[in-house]
């Protein structure tokens, strides 16, 4: 039978994504979001060929490309003191996209990495999915869910919702529907409500990240498009974001500190790692965000009739973009499940694969890689043991800088992160 309607919570790019695949099949979502406007905070921007694929599907890949930019790729760099009060930035290796030796029609042209900020991303999505309002797709935005249910007679999911009313006053609706997905990021009511309040298993890291934007010229310093910084005390990560220049500058911090501490030594830290040593006259800041990095995954996604996805089910830390991707491709996956029950090439049960799979690939892959890309720019002496002991770095210095008489070692990537659940449906 198909599904009358999918009640989809958090208006991030998770949920806005999941809500115009779903409407552009033809399955009638309902999105609640507890704030007033989208998110605009600091947050991810680069997108891989796996996130770039689900964008394609979505119908809006052209449209991020056009307002994005394609990155010249990454570099790891070294932080060293140059003896005259300034500091040394040389690569230490560099994967760099070859955009103008591949066609840009071909698939792994059309899929190359993409940047664009987050927000923009989500005002796409939702400007897309607004299509479909009324007739497939309902956005609505100042509804809190406050409790859950299921009615397992009539095969329903509901959720108890807090929204204002006239004066102010608030008010409290019971939405239902076949399937409640949360999408409602780290601090997930749905989570909370199915696990508890402290259940997230895994582990919160004992430093803290402080994610920036902000207008700088680093046109004098030979600076790559993307590059992580290896110190052990100064690690960090500097990212153009747009093409006018907007920079995602993305530091290491101690554990512990509050917010106006990291507000007041935020000054101190750019003068201490950024090229040229600049004063806060010497720069404009845009937005300052701190917070904690977590490596946390539920023991289930899929409870009933509620399904998580993204953030609302697994974090990780911010480099190397693990976290992004790999929440686009839970997305990817559940499109496909909740389609085949839908059009009846598959059941209820294709929400168990969803959850083991994508549970599966976060242990496996994004849980130990993400990992390995944070620690790396702080756990060794410097830059010199980090290529000497790093297998990434051996891997890709081997590969840039092959042995004379030897072919280049090849590249051997990461495993997907995307599943095709369609395999999953009755042949």
């Amino acid at each position: 039978m198909p599904l009358s309607k999918i009640i989809i919570v958090g208006a991030g790019p998770s949920g806005l994504l999941l809500a115009l695949l779903l409407a552009r099949a033809g399955i009638r979502v309902e999105l609640l979001e507890q704030t007033s406007a989208l998110d605009t905070n600091p947050r991810a921007s680069h997108y891989t060929a796996e996130s770039c694929m689900e964008f394609d599907r979505a119908g809006v890949l052209d449209e991020v490309r056009a307002q994005g930019f394609t990155p010249d790729g990454v570099s790891w760099r070294r932080l060293d003191d140059d003896g005259d009060g300034g500091k040394t930035k040389t690569r230490l290796v560099m994967l760099r996209n070859a955009i103008d030796d591949d066609d840009p029609n071909s698939a792994e042209g059309r899929y190359r990495m993409v940047c664009l900020p987050l927000h923009r991303l989500g005002k796409i999505l939702e400007r897309r999915l607004r299509e479909y309002h009324g007739d497939t797709a309902e956005i609505k935005y100042g509804h809190k869910v406050v409790e859950i249910g299921e009615d397992k007679e009539r095969g329903k999911a509901r959720v108890r919702v807090e929204k204002d009313g006239e004066g102010g006053v608030k008010e409290e609706e019971v939405h239902e529907a076949d399937y409640v997905v949360g999408c409602d990021g780290a601090n997930s009511t749905i989570r909370r409500k199915l696990f508890g309040e402290m259940v997230f298993p895994g582990f919160t890291w004992d430093k803290q990240i402080v994610a920036t934007n902000m207008y700088y010229d680093f046109e004098p310093y030979d600076y790559d498009d993307s590059q992580f910084f290896v110190h052990p005390e100064h690690w960090h990560m500097v990212a153009k974001i747009q093409t006018d220049g907007l920079t995602r500058v993305t530091y290491g911090e101690l554990g512990g500190l509050t917010y106006d501490q990291l507000k007041e030594r935020q000054p101190a830290k750019f003068q201490a790692f950024l090229p040229g040593n600049p004063t806060p006259d010497k720069y404009r800041l845009v937005s300052f965000s701190p917070y904690k990095v977590h490596q946390r995954c539920v023991d289930k996604m899929r409870v009933g009739r509620f399904i998580l996805a993204a953030d609302a089910a697994h974090l990780c830390n911010p480099f190397g973009g693990m976290g992004l991707t790999g929440g686009i491709a839970d997305v990817g996956s559940l499109y496909e499940s909740l389609v085949g029950i839908h059009t009846g090439q598959a059941d209820d049960s294709i929400l168990d694969k969803y959850d083991e799979v994508r549970r599966k690939i976060w242990h496996d892959i994004i849980n130990p890689v993400s990992s390995e890309n944070m620690s790396r720019l702080f756990k060794y002496s410097g830059p010199d043991e980090a290529m000497e002991k790093d297998p990434f770095f051996k891997m890709v210095s081997r590969m840039q800088n092959p042995k004379e008489g030897e072919d280049e070692p090849p590249n051997p990537g990461l495993p997907s992160l995307r599943y095709d659940m369609t395999q999953h449906y009755f042949r």
